[in-house]
This record gives C-alpha cells, structure tokens and sequence, in this order.
C-alpha cells in the first residue's frame, strides 16, 4: 500500500514545498513518474493552465518526470492512454476546483480503478483542496449544498479545505450532516500525510480535528490518529 496526501488548499504555493517533497520522496524520488488529474478545473476549461502550473512547480522541485493528464471528463476517464500513464505513476496528484464535478467523473472508471491498483502497489495519492475532499469518504458538494459520498480511501471522513480562511464556515453545518464523522479542517499550504496509520502535518498552517463534541489542533511535525 501507498502513501497519502490531502492538502488544504492554494496548491502550487512556496509554502507547500515540505509536504510535496516528502510525497516526491515517497514515490521514489526526483526520476518518479508524477501525473497531475487536472479534472476538478474542467469546468471553466482552466484544466491547461491549472496542469501546466503543477508541472512547473514539482519541476521547480527538481522532479524529472511530470506530466499534466488530459482527464477530464467521463470519456477520457476511460481512455487507453490515460490508463496506461497512471498505470505507471509512483505519485498521482488531483489538483483544486470543482469538487463535486471531480468526484463524480473519476467515480467508476478505468482510470480511478487503475489509480487504486497503482496506490495498492505503493504509488502516493495526493489532492489538495477538492482533490482531497473526494479522496475521503464523504465530501461536501457547496453548489448542492449536500453531502456526497467520495472516493472512500479515507473512510468515516470529510475534508473541510481552506479552513484557516473560508472553510471553516461550514463546520457547522457538516456536523449536522455527518454526525459521527470524523472532519478534517486543513489550513491552506497544508498538508496531511500518512503511510500507513499515523498522520503527520507538513507545511505552513494546521490541520484541526472535529470528532463528535471534541476539537483537537494539530501543528506542523505533530502525529496524530484518525481512528483510535
């Protein structure tokens, strides 16, 4: 099994560098092959640029292999080669944007299926923003104004991204919607990595812990357990 990477938010940022570089570390190294899912900037056709500025920043890195997928939509969730380059992939990184639109494009594909195979076999699955909201097993779908369920490699789980700056307006509301669910506020610029059972904070700001009535606060270098 693999490793993964939820992050709050403003990816692509100087201050994200210590969570990606271990995530780079993790797949391998600065020659692992890094894919970039740039699905969730689709919708208003940002997928290009949004792709193209995450293969400058993890070449800025000193990473060799990057390259931005042209996944973006059902049909080419399905496509050969698309399935053959995430077959591939040492580190799969779902960038930011239209969450729920994500969600439901990877939901049953080939290329989500193949992704999976890849993580089973120790490739880091990371996401920042709605990248890691789907990653968990629920996700909050803001255009809705509902919960969804997610891509479930988190279970009993919900991200709530960007928290240290809007998302902690929907805490909330998600406490009523997910009683029992574990929520995890990430700060933007940074991340939450696990390789098995602990998770460990890397970046800038905090990740914030809402279990039940509990609140725990989690800094850079703190370890922590999601199921205890």
């Amino acid at each position: 099994m693999g490793a993964l990477l939820l992050e709050g938010g403003a990816e692509f940022g100087g201050a994200m560098l210590e969570p990606d570089l271990r995530a780079i570390e993790l797949a391998g190294g600065f020659d692992a092959p890094i894919r970039i899912i740039p699905t969730a900037a689709a919708p208003d056709n940002n997928h290009v640029r949004a792709g193209g500025n995450g293969v400058r920043w993890f070449q800025n890195l000193g990473a060799t292999d990057v390259d931005s997928i042209p996944l973006i939509d059902k049909e080419s969730a399905n496509n050969l080669e698309v399935i053959e380059t995430l077959q591939v992939a040492k580190l799969i990184y779902m960038l930011g944007g239209f969450t729920h639109y994500l969600g439901q494009t990877l939901l049953g594909t080939k290329a989500w299926k193949t992704s999976l195979e890849s993580y089973q076999k120790g490739a880091v699955v990371a996401g920042s923003s709605a990248g890691a909201m789907v990653i968990c097993e629920y996700y909050f779908d803001l255009s809705g104004g509902k919960v969804v369920q997610g891509l479930n490699l988190v279970p009993n789980a919900c991200v709530i991204p960007h928290h240290n700056t809007f998302g902690k307006n929907w805490v909330g509301k998600l406490k009523t919607l997910l009683p029992g669910v574990t929520l995890l506020g990430i700060d933007e610029y940074t991340g939450m990595l696990t390789e098995g059972t602990d998770w460990k904070v890397f970046g800038g700001g905090a990740v914030t812990l809402y279990r039940n009535d509990d609140i725990e606060y989690y800094e850079s270098g703190q370890i922590f357990l999601l199921n205890k």
